[in-house]
């Protein structure tokens, strides 16, 4: 059941933005993080958790969250920030700056999960599971991980080998082997403790 945090907004014109990220678990490649604003006039069936979805349905409501949305600001935290900040740091450092990409400037920002960042530029709520309880949280969560799987592709073209396009970046079998076999590419995340091991490895030859 979805809560009337959105449907309050709308009477008011309050404008809520939803917040959320693509990535945080993967070995290499970005974490992306992006907020929305829905227009109440431009309704869009079908949101829900990006990870709910397929993947022909995700980029269908992708194409009509950018199209529809009153404002969306997507950001790309890359791997080596993730390795000076943190996957936590990084994540919190990506929400605020998606949030203050928005324009029109949102009143307030439901974010998902149960953590807020810190320097928000506005009032802010974390709501676990928010991502299938918030139409703005659903239509953030679709445009973080479309964008993110996209990256992860053109990624898989630069750096051959890992398997980028399939896994995007996860620690799957097949990925872990490659980072074995291959080493650790620039796009992986040196914090990362696989990743870490694999470093450590290439070093004892």
């Amino acid at each position: 059941m979805r809560s009337d945090a959105w449907h309050e907004g709308l009477a008011t014109g309050f404008l809520v933005a939803g917040v959320d990220e693509a990535g945080r678990g993967p070995l290499a490649g970005p974490v992306v993080v992006a907020a929305v604003i829905l227009d109440p006039g431009r309704p869009i069936a079908g949101l829900d958790d990006s990870k709910k979805l397929s993947e022909k349905k995700r980029e269908a409501l992708y194409s009509q969250v950018i199209e529809r949305a009153l404002a969306h600001c997507v950001v790309v935290v890359e791997a080596d920030e993730i390795d000076r900040l943190n996957i936590f740091q990084a994540t919190m450092a990506g929400m605020s700056h998606a949030v203050a990409g928005l324009s029109p400037a949102a009143h307030e920002a439901l974010v998902d999960g149960n953590q807020l960042p810190r320097d928000l530029p506005c009032a802010g709520r974390a709501i676990v599971g928010g991502d299938a309880l918030e139409p703005a949280i659903s239509a953030a969560s679709i445009l973080a991980k479309v964008s993110r799987d996209r990256l992860m592709v053109a990624l898989d073209a630069a750096h051959p080998g890992y398997g980028f396009a399939v896994h995007k970046g996860y620690p799957t079998p097949a990925h872990l082997d490659a980072l074995q076999r291959l080493g650790p590419c620039r796009q992986h995340r040196r914090s990362f403790a696989p990743v870490t091991r694999a470093l450590e490895q290439m070093a004892l030859f």
